[in-house]
C-alpha cells in the first residue's frame, strides 16, 4: 500500500547540507534515525533528568526513556495515518538532545547566564548538536541530517534566532518561523506525541515519588474519568495497578482523538503533496474538547508537581550548580575540552559544554571546582 501524497517521502527530501551518496540498505530518514541513536548526545540522555534529578531514583523518567516513549507513540500514530514512521522516530529520538542537565531548571539558569550573549534555547541547542557539536565524521561537523529531520527538531525558535538562522541558511528550516508556514506532518505529529508522553509519565513519576496523591488527581477530568472506569471494571485493584490502568486508558483516548481529528482535517484540506501541507494551518491536532482537557491537565501538573516545594528546592540547587559552573569556566583559568577551548566565542563554548553535561557529571564537576558537595538538606 502506497503512502498518501501528504506524507514525507525520503526520495523527495530537500536533502542534506553536505551531499552524500545514498546508503545501499536504508533510505535517508532511516539513516538519520541510526545516526542519532549512535550519537554521543543520545547516550547522554540516559543521565539527564525530566522532572526528578537523576540521582533521586532509578525508576523515574530520564530524557532517554522519555524520547523512547515519544518515538513509540509517534510511530503508532504515524502508522495509522500513513505518515513516515522512520522520520517521526528520528525527530522523536533527537528532539531533546540539546536539553541541559537538571531539565528546565538547568535551561532557565543557562539562559540567564547567556542573556547578554544570545540566550539559550534548548530546541535551538538540539539543532546545534546535530548540525555542529557532534564530531563523528571526517567531512563535516554534526550528523548532516536531512532537512525534514532538522525542521522537526527545531520545534520552537525565537524570531531573533530564526532571522540569524535564515541569514545562514536562506529558505531553510527557520523560514517557517518568519513567514508563518508549518513543518511537515511528521514534525507536527512528533510535537503532540511529546505532549501526550510527558503529561502521562509526569503523572506516573509524580505519584510514584509521593509528591502527587492519587486522590488529588480527581480534579483532572481526563484522568479521573479513566480512573473510575478502571475501578468499575476491577474493583479490587491496588493503587499502583489502578494508576497504570488509568494512565493507559488516558493515553489511548488522546491517541484515538488525535488520529480521528487529524484524519478529518486531512480529508477536508486534501493537500496534494507534502509541500502543500506547509502552506496550511496545522493539520495534526486534537479536537477542541481534548485540547481543553490536555490544558487542564498541564495546569494541574504545573501547580501541583512542577511547583511543589520539594521540586523547586531541588531545582534551585541545580540552578546554582549551572550558574557556578558557567562563572567558573568563563571567568577563571579553568581548561575546557580542547574542541571548546579553541573556539573564539568563550561564552557560547561554555554554554555548549555545560548543556552537554549529564546531571551527575555536572554535580561532580561543581564539587571539584567549588569544594561544595551536593546535599539533599
Amino acid at each position: 500500500m502506497s503512502a498518501p501524497a501528504w506524507a514525507s517521502d525520503p526520495t523527495r527530501s530537500r536533502g542534506r547540507r553536505f551531499a552524500e551518496p545514498p546508503a545501499p540498505t536504508r533510505d535517508d530518514f532511516q539513516r538519520d534515525r541510526d545516526r542519532i541513536v549512535h550519537s554521543t548526545a543520545f547516550r547522554r540522555l540516559v543521565y539527564k533528568t525530566q522532572v526528578f534529578l537523576n540521582h533521586e531514583g532509578d525508576l523515574f523518567r530520564t530524557r532517554l526513556t522519555h524520547s523512547l516513549e515519544v518515538a513509540q507513540l509517534g510511530r503508532s500514530v504515524a502508522r495509522s495515518l500513513g505518515l513516515n514512521e522512520d522520520l517521526v522516530e528520528a525527530i522523536a529520538l533527537a528532539h531533546d538532545l540539546g536539553h541541559t542537565p537538571f531539565g528546565h531548571a538547568g535551561q532557565d539558569a543557562l539562559n540567564g547566564c547567556m542573556a547578554e550573549h544570545g540566550g539559550f534555547e534548548h530546541n535551538l541547542q538540539s539543532l546545534r548538536v546535530v548540525d555542529a557539536l557532534e564530531h563523528r565524521y571526517p567531512g563535516f561537523d554534526g550528523l548532516n541530517l536531512c532537512f525534514e529531520t532538522r525542521e522537526g527538531i527545531l520545534k520552537h525558535c525565537s524570531r531573533a534566532n530564526a532571522e540569524r538562522l535564515e541569514a545562514q541558511e536562506p529558505g531553510g528550516i527557520a523560514r517557517r518561523f518568519l513567514d508563518g508556514t508549518q513543518p511537515g506532518l511528521e514534525a507536527q505529529l512528533t510535537n503532540l506525541a511529546d505532549e501526550i508522553a510527558y503529561n502521562a509519565h509526569d503523572i506516573d513519576d509524580g505519584v510514584r515519588s509521593g509528591l502527587l496523591r492519587l486522590e488529588a488527581l480527581q480534579e483532572v477530568p481526563l484522568f479521573e474519568r479513566h480512573r473510575r472506569q478502571t475501578l468499575a471494571e476491577h474493583p479490587a485493584l491496588d493503587d499502583r495497578r489502578l494508576l497504570y490502568g488509568a494512565i493507559r486508558r488516558m493515553l489511548s483516548e488522546q491517541v484515538y482523538d488525535l488520529i480521528d481529528t487529524t484524519r478529518a482535517a486531512l480529508a477536508q484540506a486534501d493537500p496534494q503533496d507534502a509541500e502543500a501541507v506547509r502552506r496550511l494551518p496545522p493539520l495534526v491536532r486534537f479536537s477542541e474538547d481534548m485540547r481543553g482537557q490536555s490544558v487542564t491537565l498541564k495546569r494541574f501538573l504545573f501547580a501541583n508537581l512542577y511547583r511543589h516545594p520539594q521540586v523547586t528546592r531541588t531545582t534551585g540547587r541545580a540552578q546554582d550548580v549551572v550558574r557556578d559552573l558557567f562563572a567558573a569556566y568563563v571567568q577563571g583559568d579553568l581548561s575546557l575540552p580542547e574542541r571548546h577551548a579553541r573556539r573564539p566565542d568563550r561564552h557560547r563554548a561554555v554554554a555548549d559544554y555545560i548543556a552537554g553535561m549529564t546531571d551527575r557529571f555536572a554535580v561532580r564537576e561543581h564539587e571539584r571546582l567549588t569544594g561544595r558537595p551536593w546535599t539533599d538538606e
